[in-house]
């Protein structure tokens, strides 16, 4: 059975080699696994959060039609993040790449795997700066606030710069 068309928005950072080809390798990858990208924001170059001793960030937000459910979506990205050679050393680590679901329409989730919409997402400039390029009127579904007003009432002073297209 066929499952209805259902848009998610997610987020991608990569700080370890060709930041800008991992960026068009992840995408390309969503492109053909998860389903159409019907919006991608500017690239954004983003100091590191969380732990800061390692190199920057590139960031991007991505519109996406799927199909599948949010938790088979989660098992497909990390299915990515694995192809591309991710490995998982350290929390906030550095990282050849990483795929969140900040959202994924107004779908509450909340389980051992995975929580939606993202639970630290309203607290971080280099997840809001990207998001709010490409949904700035999209509701937050527990908050009951525009991402563009989020964002503005932010108070995370992070380094999250514009940069031209990859």
């Amino acid at each position: 059975m066929k499952l209805e068309q259902t848009k998610a928005y997610l987020l991608l950072g990569t700080n370890l080699g060709d930041r800008a080809q991992n960026l068009n390798t992840a995408i390309a990858f969503i492109e053909k696994e998860v389903g159409e990208v019907f919006k991608k924001s500017s690239v954004y170059e983003t100091a590191a959060w969380g732990k800061t001793d390692q190199p920057g960030f590139l960031n991007l937000a991505l519109g996406v039609k799927t199909e599948v459910e949010p938790l088979v979506l989660l098992n497909i990205l990390l299915g990515i993040e694995q192809k591309m050679g991710r490995v998982r050393l350290e929390r906030w680590g550095e990282r050849l790449i990483d795929i969140d679901i900040i959202f994924y329409a107004d779908r509450i989730v909340n389980n051992e795997e995975l929580t939606l919409p993202h639970p630290e997402m309203h607290k971080r400039r280099f997840v809001l700066e990207p998001l709010n390029e490409i949904a700035a009127d999209f509701v937050h579904p527990t908050l009951k606030e525009k991402v563009s007003s989020i964002l503005s009432n932010l108070t995370d002073e992070l380094t999250v710069e514009k940069i031209n297209e990859i």
